[in-house]
């Protein structure tokens, strides 16, 4: 099933004890779930945050097939909650995932949630996961929201260990500047858990939930920047300690001992960067506790954000190289070849008289003098020869032959043409059935860098972009007019695609369907990273279509991405 992540968007489910995709199945086959919310209860114990407790109205039943405003196509219960409900869906209109929250329109938080979901798209920030669409129809309330494939929970990055100072002070730089921005447009999350932060690809931290988390949980703060900045500095505590500030265990992560109340990070565990630990304990003012130097605590997000500007950079660690093995002399380097071995039992052979130096003969020296003279006269024959070919070719003007002739002079042969890059006119994605995967990356295959490609979603269980693409797909070249084509050098993004290079006919206009592509380049098998071929005899054509068929895994074994980096056409 393509694109199915971590990053899907779940507003119930980022502050329970289980992980999202541990309570989904529950929630699919129960109906509504009940909220273990850890997290939330310790945010409480500040008494800065408050939920409305008004009974709910059920969460309309729907099904996977079902379709909202005969575009959006929910395929998966994510979570049912509070009587709302989180789907994974896909947007049939511009054939991309998306997220989806339902609930009645009789519920009582409806109004609110629309409302927050509206003025979180008005943001427009791209260090939020984006609302896309806000909507009542009928009798139901709905949100679309991205969905983000190649991103995972900061909740999955902590399972693995604490982050590294570098990448800590990435995350609550990034975190700390995007909740500042959007409280200055009157704007909190209020439910900001290591669940609601996503890492991308590129190492950019990414927020969900923006007003709508806290909205459709009824969730309300007298001091809104204090609660999210504490909230921040908890996600930095956890970052450097692989702990939850807080006695009670939430997000996968353990708690506080009972009964020590809050200390420091870099007293929990060993080698934490000190400028971060007290970073987070500014931002963690609980009953009183603050950083062990004497800095004020930091009540806003801006406040945080400043304090992190003020620290010095903190670099990102140096790559480690492992030093080869230590050079092992042979018995021979080490002297003892020849020699017997102590202990042995074997006599010690008579010293060999060494022979007189070499060419120290009168024979010797007669044929040191004969090789002598014999390259003296070679030298001199060259030098002749050399100044005879300039004394000769002096004042002839050079010319080019235009043909050659065979050894016997029978017949001209012609001379062979040179083999040149043809110049791309441009690069787009192979739709063959409507659907596209990131046509804006096409370009990347076209651009002479090797460092930008063209890259597929990940899909899921089947290799053949996850059996949702049946012809496939890959990247058209336009030569911007018929050309000779005689071979091709193209860089796969990664090795294990099954790929083949057609083109189309010379008389071809605007082909997008496989069989418009006639003539065949290459035949259809795996290839490793990069795939070449020299034409034995060149072919016309405008178009050049790269065709994958099917992509090698990405990670783990049901798990699928391929791509192109570049691509060059020669003529």
């Amino acid at each position: 099933m393509a694109e199915r992540s971590t990053a899907a968007v779940d507003v119930a489910g980022n502050s329970g004890d289980e992980p999202l995709t541990a309570k989904a199945d529950k929630a699919t086959t129960d109906g509504l779930a009940e909220a273990q919310d850890t997290a939330e209860q310790s945010a409480a114990d500040t008494g800065s945050e408050r939920r409305d407790t008004e009974p709910g109205s059920t969460a309309p039943e729907l099904h996977s097939g079902h379709r909202l405003a005969r575009r959006y196509r929910l395929e998966e219960c994510v979570t049912r909650l509070d009587g709302f409900s989180s789907w994974r869906a896909v947007d049939e209109k511009l054939r991309r995932a998306v997220g989806v929250h339902l609930l009645p329109a009789d519920h009582p938080r409806a109004r609110s949630v629309l409302a927050a979901a509206r003025s979180a798209a008005l943001l427009g920030d791209p260090r939020f996961v984006q609302v896309l669409d806000a909507v009542e129809e009928g009798d139901l309330v709905y949100v679309v929201h991205e969905w983000l494939p190649d991103a995972v929970e900061l909740t999955t990055l902590l399972a693995a260990g604490p982050l590294e100072a570098h990448e800590a002070y990435q995350l609550v730089s990034q975190v700390s500047q995007a909740m500042a921005a959007a409280h200055r447009e009157g704007l909190a999350h209020l439910r900001l858990t290591p669940g609601a932060v996503l890492r991308t690809s590129t190492g950019q931290y990414r927020i969900r939930g923006l007003a709508v988390n806290a909205a459709l949980r009824g969730i309300r703060a007298d001091r809104p920047q204090r609660t999210d900045t504490e909230a921040i500095g908890a996600l930095l505590y956890a970052a450097l300690t692989q702990r939850w500030p807080y006695e009670s265990d939430a997000h996968g992560l353990s708690g506080l001992p009972k009964g020590v109340g809050l200390i420091a990070p870099d007293q929990v565990r060993a080698g934490i960067h000190r400028g971060l630990s007290e970073l987070a304990m500014r931002a963690l003012v609980n009953d009183g506790a603050t950083a062990s130097r004497q800095d004020p605590p930091c009540t806003t997000p801006d406040e945080l954000s400043a304090a992190v500007a003020e620290m010095p950079r903190i670099r990102p660690p140096e790559p480690t190289f492992t030093a080869p093995p230590e050079y092992q002399r042979t018995t021979y380097q080490q002297g003892t070849y020849g020699r017997t071995q102590p202990g042995i039992g074997v006599t010690t052979p008579t010293p060999v008289t060494p022979p007189p130096p070499p060419l120290q003969s009168p024979t010797g020296k007669a044929l040191k003098w004969t090789v002598a003279a014999l390259l003296i006269a070679a030298l001199g024959l060259g030098s002749w020869q050399v100044a005879d070919r300039l004394l000769d070719g002096r004042g002839t003007p050079e010319t080019t032959p235009t043909q050659t002739t065979t050894d016997d002079g029978d017949k001209p042969v012609k001379p062979v043409k040179p083999v040149k890059p043809l110049k791309i006119d441009g690069a787009t994605e192979f739709m063959p059935e409507g659907s596209s995967i990131k046509p804006e990356q096409a370009a990347n295959t076209v651009d002479g860098d090797n460092g930008t490609a063209w890259v597929t979603l990940q899909y899921f269980d089947y290799p053949n972009f996850g059996n949702l693409l049946k012809q496939g797909s890959g990247i058209v070249v336009d030569l911007g007019s018929v050309k000779d084509v005689s071979g091709l050098d193209i860089r796969m993004y990664r090795s294990g695609q099954k790929a083949e290079v057609l083109a189309a006919d010379a008389d071809a206009s605007d082909p997008t369907s496989l069989a418009d592509f006639s003539q065949r380049l290459t035949k259809l098998e795996t290839v490793g990273s990069t795939l070449k071929t020299t034409l034995d005899k060149p072919l016309r054509t405008r178009y050049v279509l790269i065709h994958i068929t099917e992509l090698p895994q990405d990670g783990s074994a049901n798990r699928f991405r391929g791509g192109i980096s570049e691509i060059q056409i020669t003529g």
